[in-house]
């Protein structure tokens, strides 16, 4: 227990020192082909927690369920989105940048209408590069952009995949949630050597951590056995002010600053610049 609440709240990450300049921007793609895992609590948490450290982070919600968007308060209906973007190029994709109440932090929203995106794409031209190349365009006023994919291992995450220079994959501290990340490697793996050569695991991170519990204190001891440095030292508990921020549409970092939740995540954010993740 005493192991988990180090990591929690780990000192031995600096504060990031400010920037003198900003961009051009590292793009990390938060995957998991399982879905409940704390995809979008970490790409929102991890995100304004960058932003507090002065970086300008992108969020580009890439899930056609939207909750990243939701979760921001940000507006995805009545709204040009990810999905507009991809199917007409001549958009440009600054129009589809909306401001959070966060400052430094940015969202590309998305809502239902994306999961129409791969059968509409499927025979296009080199399709897998088109989030690359939307994000191209934009990445020179942002330090951090950070894609939101959704759980499947379909032509959109392959897309982000190929968009980005970093993969980080949330893990919930359960037994079923280890199976899927052979699979989710192997995939990686492909991209690298047909269509991203300089794609990186940044690291694996446990969420939904609870050190009470003999199960999730096997998973994070077999985690570290299995992917050894991989593995980021911060860990992310339980808790139910996650929900509630989203409710409230706010990170835990504004929802509840003091908090040790707010905290882990802060902690994610100095152990990724750290690990020379992030600027």
């Amino acid at each position: 227990m005493a192991k988990a609440k180090k990591a929690a709240t780990d000192s031995r990450f600096a504060k990031p020192k400010p920037l003198s300049s900003h961009g051009p921007a590292r793009i990390i793609a938060m995957c998991n082909q399982k879905g409940g895992v704390g995809k979008t609590t970490t790409s929102i948490n991890m995100s304004a927690a960058l932003a507090e450290y002065g970086r300008k982070v992108l969020l580009v919600d890439y899930d056609p369920q939207g909750a990243l968007s939701a979760g921001l308060g940000v507006n995805a209906h009545d709204a040009v989105t990810i999905y507009d973007l991809m199917l007409d190029r001549k958009i440009d994709p600054k129009t589809a940048i909306q401001h959070t109440a966060v400052e430094n932090l940015d969202v590309i929203p998305a809502n239902i209408e994306l999961s129409a995106a791969e059968m509409k794409l499927v025979n296009e031209i080199a399709r897998e590069q088109i989030l690359s190349n939307i994000l191209k365009k934009v990445a020179d006023d942002y330090d951090v952009i950070i894609i939101d994919c959704q759980p499947s291992l379909g032509l959109l995450t392959v897309n982000a995949l190929t968009a980005a220079h970093g993969v980080i994959i949330p893990l919930a501290s359960e037994f079923f949630a280890l199976r899927g990340v052979a699979i989710l490697e192997d995939i990686i793996s492909k991209v690298q050597e047909g269509l991203n050569p300089a794609l990186q695991l940044d690291g694996i991170l446990a969420t939904m951590y609870d050190p009470r519990t003999l199960h999730s204190r096997e998973v994070l001891d077999r985690l570290h056995e299995a992917f050894g440095q991989k593995v980021f030292r911060s860990v992310i508990n339980r808790t139910v002010k996650f929900p509630d921020a989203t409710v409230a549409q706010a990170p835990i970092t504004t929802y509840a600053p003091d908090s040790d939740a707010a905290e882990a995540y802060r902690t994610v954010a100095r152990e990724l610049v750290d690990r020379g993740c992030a600027p």
